[in-house]
């Protein structure tokens, strides 16, 4: 990677530390404590300028760390070659293979870490195929998605989660801010860049209402398009329904649908008979981790002619007669159309990976072998500070009133 990549990389990353007023202040204080010394972190990532603030934080607080890519188009290449320059150990290139991706997931592991940071749990079950049964002196892996942490809880329930984990992704923290805010703005605007196409007046089908999707189906209702939600929880879908949106079944909305989203975590949510039943023209996109939403095999073996419309969008000539339209390959289109979350959500998510890898390495042997909850504390702290860096605050209670909401004797 060449030293003009690595200046613009330097350049963009200055530009978001500015919104990154929680993480840089972290570092600032980890730079003088030194909390993580002597440790080392593998972090599994997108490799983004958000995330590169995130590496030197951990570097000042002590720590030892490699970074790989958490997604094979989602790495930004200039930021790879800014943090290799800055001694900070980063494998991994935009569009690489898949057997480079998992090359480089055994690369940032080769170091023995102490802490795994993962998005999406490839480098967590890497690192329980090379490691066997020997886990002694490894302290856990934070977790920031919802596919790595289903993976996690699964893993636990069948027994054979043999470390300590942290469910980063269920912190209020993450899931309030970087899910929904973070993830609908990102969604939409790969979207937008990737076709160029107007929403408003669109018929544009979410699939999945969890925080990602209410994210998605706000941010695309605020700009002109009627939302219809496809979800498989009834009470979300009443959710749905409640803040305005068309819950339908997914057998209803391929025939309504103009543009596609899914962000679900689960496999082939927009299967074949669905995509069979679209418009002519149609176009998907995925919002989730992994690119097995759509049925992307079921359209490559039922397409008669496929063409590259831009760098991000493929148009799939079906034997039906009619068309659709791919972005990203069916992965992450907000990381790998567009350059992710605004760099003010990221501050908060990465500032609880950062302290929750903190917290792991303090209560090393100390926890038991299962998914954790990221402490309350941890997420009040980031809120307070985020408020304050906005120039807010929050009301603290008082001391009657703290005595009151821990009492039961005080009535009508």
């Amino acid at each position: 990677m060449s030293d003009k990549e690595s200046k613009l990389g330097s350049s963009r990353i200055d530009f978001d530390r500015r919104e990154m007023p929680v993480l840089t202040g972290l570092k600032q204080e980890w730079s003088q404590k030194k909390p993580l010394e002597g440790s080392k972190i593998s972090c599994c990532l997108h490799i983004t300028t958000e995330t590169a603030v995130l590496m030197e934080t951990l570097a000042a607080g002590g720590a030892e760390v490699r970074l790989c890519a958490s997604n094979p188009l989602s790495t930004q290449d200039d930021v790879a070659a800014y943090l290799n320059e800055k001694g900070l150990t980063t494998y991994g290139q935009r569009g690489e293979s898949q057997e480079s991706f998992y090359r480089n997931i055994e690369k940032t592991l080769e170091h023995g870490p102490d802490v795994l940071i993962d998005d999406g749990g490839d480098m967590t079950t890497t690192f329980m195929e090379d490691q066997g049964p020997d886990y002694e002196g490894f302290c856990g892996v934070c977790e920031e998605t919802t596919t790595g942490i289903n993976r996690l809880k699964a893993m636990s329930q069948a027994g054979e989660l043999p470390f300590p984990a942290v469910d980063v992704n269920g912190s209020q923290i993450k899931h309030l801010f970087d899910n929904y805010y973070g993830t609908g703005q990102s969604s939409i605007t790969g979207i937008l860049r990737a076709t160029n196409r107007m929403l408003a007046g669109r018929d544009v089908v979410v699939v999945g209402y969890g925080f990602c999707g209410e994210g998605v189906a706000r941010d695309a209702d605020g700009l002109g398009a009627r939302v219809h939600v496809v979800e498989s929880d009834p009470v979300r879908a009443l959710r749905a329904g409640m803040d305005g949106f068309n819950a339908v079944t997914m057998d209803e909305a391929a025939e309504i649908g103009d543009i596609f989203v899914t962000a679900t975590g689960n496999k082939h949510v927009i299967d074949g008979e669905h995509i069979a039943a679209m418009s002519d023209g149609a176009i998907l996109a995925n919002a989730g981790h992994f690119n097995v939403e759509i049925n992307l095999d079921w359209v490559r073996e039922n397409a008669v002619n496929q063409s590259r419309v831009n760098e991000h969008t493929v148009e799939f000539e079906l034997d039906t007669g009619k068309s659709v339209h791919v972005i990203a390959e069916g992965r992450l289109v907000n990381l790998c159309a567009g350059e992710g979350h605004p760099a003010s959500v990221m501050d908060m998510s990465f500032a609880g990976q950062a302290l929750s890898a903190e917290w792991l390495l303090s209560q090393a042997g100390e926890l038991d072998a299962e998914v954790h909850s990221v402490p309350e504390e941890i997420d009040k702290r980031i809120a307070t500070l985020k408020l304050k860096s906005l120039g807010m605050a929050h009301q603290p209670l008082t001391e009657e009133q703290i005595e009151y909401m821990n009492s039961w004797q005080e009535g009508t």
